[in-house]
């Protein structure tokens, strides 16, 4: 009897966890969304090979993947491969493009 509600209480625990920890990372995917609409358009070909519609659309898919992930799709096996993937796209973003682009629009780099 113990053990089943150890192992229930556990559940619970992990499933609400994960529910924390996925709508943390869909928070910083659109925020890493939203600077990424604000940004100019002629700045990302000084910054890196990609323009900005590409940016918006691995941003966008970030932001997707995590949504179905926390929201249609909890009991999949193995969508912290899909979540890891998103918020590794949204932390390229935002650790080194847009430090570079605040370096090309105003000059003052850092964050």
């Amino acid at each position: 009897m113990a053990v089943a509600l150890a192992v229930l209480f556990f559940l619970d625990v992990q499933k609400y966890l994960d529910l924390v920890i996925t709508y943390a990372l869909l928070v910083i995917e659109v925020f890493a969304l939203i600077n990424c609409l604000t940004q100019r358009a002629d700045a990302f070909p000084v910054v890196g090979n990609l323009s900005k519609n590409q940016w918006l659309g691995i941003l966008l898919g970030a932001v997707v993947v995590t949504t179905m992930c926390g929201l249609l799709l909890p009991v999949f096996l193995f969508r912290i491969v899909f979540l890891m993937a998103a918020i590794t796209a949204a932390a390229v973003y935002l650790l080194d493009v847009r430090p570079a682009l605040r370096d090309v629009t105003n000059g003052r780099g850092g964050w």
